[in-house]
């Protein structure tokens, strides 16, 4: 197969506040995978990283546990919010240990909370305004839930291994386009911002699964980038739900995630029936048990506009329902449009305070789009379209490679067709060696945060590929060449030959 199976691994949510009474230890759980995990177990679980945090912290009390690795498992440790913890516990089999990197594993925490806190606003928020947490959990249970049916497969899941060494989760892939699109592009942002007469509405554009152009803050932008990676843009909505920018598995979800997913439905309903909602997401999603990451419910409408038949009435049956986000950087709430045509996506950002009237509102905006903003639509699809030179645009002949920047949150990488040709002995050193250098990087910024190290390694592999890894002023490189020369001056002279095609 394309990735190990893990068998074993854990994912919870618990609140190092909560349950510190003797007999109460069970308040503290927010979410649990896989749902049916014994109780005993859960506890078992959560109170052994709750004693390796306190204990870490008596080391490191300014900064984080982010792994401990024991002999059958692997703790992988992210605080999302102060005392909110999330913890992805992995078990060791044969010789998986070797092929997965901590740092990939934690980005699935980071990235699921962020998408959370997107449309629901911070966990710590939803806990103060119910101090029960019976409605944090049940929106914990259908968000979370969802989110990793896109890793599952049976009872399992098939978490990134040494297979996706050359991918870097929490980044925007980014579309280069000449001078004469950028000013397409830019006059079609300026009609987008103009769709209510005295608010200016925020964008995005993406080509295909690649980003055009935004309006928004740097954080704003890459979770709701993300989020249409996931399930908004075209290869997303196809039948298949793969993307390639992030060959993700999807579409399978167990009868233990269906049973989760009900049980979390059920208990916001019944926290709905006697509670009103003054949640960041407000009322209109909390109310309709809004599931964003719910692939079957979302479809593109005749209309050319992208909606999840989520709120159903007895009169009107299925009504199409437009999600509130809760964008971090802003500190607002906004409403989200996304409009379609062939391979363009815009997500229109409308701000929640300036429609009186929410789904009425809704309504004047997209009409206002599709009278004015219909043409400059079609040219600029067109006008990206000819100039696109498909998936292997990015391909550098010789290179499998990945370059980021983490402190702008974009990165470019060979395109996956081009990755699987490497052999296993290529992916497996390549990423031994980010593994490394991921600790390295921690080891640099906890003894000097103010500045980036700068590293350079040429690694000989058992098949005799060059694995490089380069990071200068803050940007990093990493490639796998297969076809080379013996010498370290040939491994030295294609890195300089690449960094000349990318001089920025």
């Amino acid at each position: 197969s394309s990735a190990a199976e893990i068998d074993g691994a854990q994912l919870c949510i618990f609140d190092l506040r909560r349950g510190q009474q003797e007999g109460q230890e069970l308040d503290k759980i927010l979410f649990f995978h896989p749902a049916d995990c014994p109780i005993l177990l859960q506890l078992s679980v959560i109170g052994l990283c709750e004693g390796i945090i306190t204990f870490t912290r008596i080391f490191s009390p300014e900064d984080d546990c982010e792994v401990i690795e024991s002999d059958k498992h692997c703790h992988v440790f992210y605080q999302a919010e102060p005392d909110i913890w999330m913890v992805l516990v992995v078990q060791k089999i044969k010789d998986n240990e070797s092929t997965l990197r901590f740092g990939a594993l934690q980005g699935i925490l980071k990235e699921s909370h962020s998408l959370f806190a997107m449309f629901h606003g911070p966990i710590r928020t939803l806990l103060d305004r119910q101090p029960s947490a019976e409605f944090a959990r049940g929106h914990l249970h259908t968000f979370v839930t969802d989110y990793l049916s896109d890793f599952s497969v049976g009872k399992k899941l098939q978490l990134p291994t040494y297979r996706d060494s050359l991918t870097e989760r929490g980044t925007v892939q980014m579309l280069t386009v000449s001078r004469e699109v950028a000013l397409e592009v830019q006059s079609l942002t300026t009609v987008l911002g103009s769709c209510l007469r005295n608010v200016i509405c925020q964008s995005i554009v993406l080509f295909e699964d690649l980003l055009v152009s935004t309006t928004l803050p740097l954080d704003d932008t890459l979770n709701l980038y993300t989020y249409a990676i996931l399930r908004l843009t075209p290869s997303a909505l196809s039948s298949n739900g793969n993307s390639w920018s992030y060959l993700r598995k999807g579409g399978y979800v167990n009868a233990d995630t269906t049973l989760s997913s009900a049980n979390g439905a059920a208990a916001a309903e019944r926290y709905n029936s006697r509670s009103r909602d003054t949640s960041p997401g407000g009322q209109n999603q909390m109310h309709h048990n809004f599931r964003p990451l719910q692939r079957e419910k979302l479809s593109k409408g005749k209309d050319g506009f992208v909606a999840a038949d989520f709120a159903t009435t007895e009169i009107r049956g299925a009504v199409p329902l437009n999600p509130i986000l809760w964008f971090h950087q802003a500190e607002e709430r906004m409403y989200l449009c996304v409009y379609q045509h062939k391979n363009l996506t815009i997500l229109l950002v409308i701000p929640a305070s300036s429609l009186i009237n929410g789904e009425e509102g809704i309504a004047h905006v997209k009409r206002h789009l599709l009278e004015n903003a219909s043409q400059n639509i079609v040219t600029v699809e067109q006008k990206l379209s000819r100039g696109w030179g498909g998936e292997n645009a990015y391909h550098v002949g010789g290179y499998r490679y990945i370059l980021s920047d983490p402190n702008r949150k974009v990165s470019r990488a060979s395109p996956p067709g081009k990755v699987i040709t490497l052999s296993k002995d290529s992916l497996l050193a390549l990423n031994r060696l980010r593994g490394e250098i991921d600790l390295e990087k921690s080891r640099a910024k906890r003894s000097d945060p103010t500045h980036d190290k700068d590293y350079e390694v040429c690694i000989r592999a058992k098949n005799n590929a060059w694995i490089i890894a380069k990071i200068s002023r803050g940007k990093e490189l990493y490639m796998a060449i297969e076809k080379g020369g013996e010498t370290l001056l040939y491994a030295s002279t294609a890195v300089e030959k690449f960094s000349n095609r990318y001089p920025n």
